[in-house]
């Protein structure tokens, strides 16, 4: 979104900017796990609010960066705080709905974060445009730290000690849940990664994460400078695919739920996750072959809606896989889905360096979110930390 004002102010060849790119990305990586522990361990309230606090102290430092080495700098930062953010909501969901609503769930978590990219390049490109790109991030810092403290004060780890919580809204969550008993429990981290099904889950994701960090990372930069579009354009067609995604998570948590109903957890989550991921690969390759923009845009919203559609199902699989340690096992999962991210953001810029096309680099992207939906296809989630235990009893 502000790719243009930055590497401008700071110089920045296609390479370097796609190390400011992927240093967020890496530092998620490789703290992704700690911090799906931590919620694990300490309470989901804690663990948030010092995610977000965290998360928009370095938002706003990043307006203060003045060369390549700070940028990289303050986003690792960045990344190393706001990392955790989605395994510890999976952590909240896990505790607070019965698991046959766990997609539908996540469907609205990933939903919100869609409006929020669709808000960001809606309502944030023309502010750039007026004052800056620098000013963007001071102002997000400033949202961050609002959110963190009406969180702190409004949340509790445990149903029954929220107000306006009754008495059959309790049983109703107990009734279906898969991560009962205390709130702050050490993580069985032999037996989670003993889980062949998880390994299975984490190579998928990895594979899918090309697909998404596209669209987060060089999407809009192929806009302009692959594709032909102004930055005014870009700021108002950008947006499309996030709205779409919004679209796609709210209906494909409700999917699931219904598909789960017929036919169990197992199938239903194989079908949603490799289905979409194949169209959705089949729809990125046809963007790198159009030239008109309106077929790029419908194919591009297409491309990230149907994408999105998968993502309640991938989550609920994984925190099925987890049980009551839901938190960690989507740590581990989206830890393989940044690491996935980081290499495509690195290599994106690479290759568009060596060949001077961006559509050459689209093209390995959508081969990767291929390969993820084979392996999604493979994923059993019924054979999970929770299953294991209730067979030893």
């Amino acid at each position: 979104m502000a790719e243009a004002g930055i590497r401008s102010d700071l110089q920045l060849s296609p390479a370097q900017w796609g190390w400011v790119l992927s240093s967020y990305v890496l530092a998620n990586a490789l703290f992704e796990i700690p911090s799906g522990a931590m919620g694990d361990r300490n309470g989901r309230r804690l663990e948030l609010t010092r995610i977000a606090v965290w998360w928009s102290g370095f938002t706003a430092l990043t307006g203060w960066c003045r060369t390549f080495g700070q940028m990289v700098g303050s986003r690792f930062l960045f990344g190393v705080g706001a990392a955790g953010a989605y395994p510890n909501a999976a952590g909240v969901i896990s505790r607070w709905f019965p698991k046959q609503e766990h997609a539908r769930a996540q469907g609205f978590v990933w939903a919100s974060g869609r409006l929020g990219g669709w808000l960001a390049l809606t309502l944030l490109v023309p502010f750039e445009q007026y004052l800056g790109w620098r000013s963007i991030f001071w102002l997000l810092g400033v949202v961050g730290l609002s959110w963190s403290a009406a969180w702190w004060f409004w949340f509790r780890d445990m149903p029954e000690e929220m107000p306006g919580i009754g008495s059959q809204e309790l049983e109703e969550i107990r009734a279906g849940q898969i991560a009962a008993g205390d709130a702050h429990s050490n993580v069985p981290w032999r037996r989670l990664f003993a889980l062949r099904q998880l390994w299975l889950i984490v190579v998928a994701y990895f594979c899918y994460a090309w697909g998404s960090w596209f669209f987060f990372g060089w999407f809009t930069t192929w806009l302009t400078r692959g594709a032909g579009f102004s930055v005014g354009q870009m700021g108002f067609y950008g947006s499309f695919p996030f709205l779409m995604g919004l679209a796609g998570n709210l209906v494909g948590g409700v999917v699931s739920e219904k598909l789960v109903e017929r036919h169990g957890r197992r199938r239903a989550y194989r079908w949603v996750t490799a289905v979409c991921l194949t169209v959705s690969s089949a729809l990125l390759v046809g963007m790198s072959v159009v030239r008109g923009h309106a077929a790029i845009v419908v194919l591009a919203t297409l491309g990230f809606g149907v994408m999105d559609l998968m993502l309640p199902s991938a989550w609920a699989m994984c925190m099925s896989l987890g049980g009551r340690f839901g938190g960690t096992a989507t740590g581990v999962m989206n830890t393989a889905g940044n690491l996935g991210g980081w290499v495509c953001t690195v290599v994106f810029g690479y290759v568009v360096k060596a060949t001077g096309d961006y559509n050459v680099p689209l093209r390995a992207v959508a081969a990767m979110v291929l390969v993820g939906a084979v392996v999604f296809s493979q994923v059993d989630c019924t054979k999970g930390i929770a299953e294991e235990a209730s067979v030893v009893c």
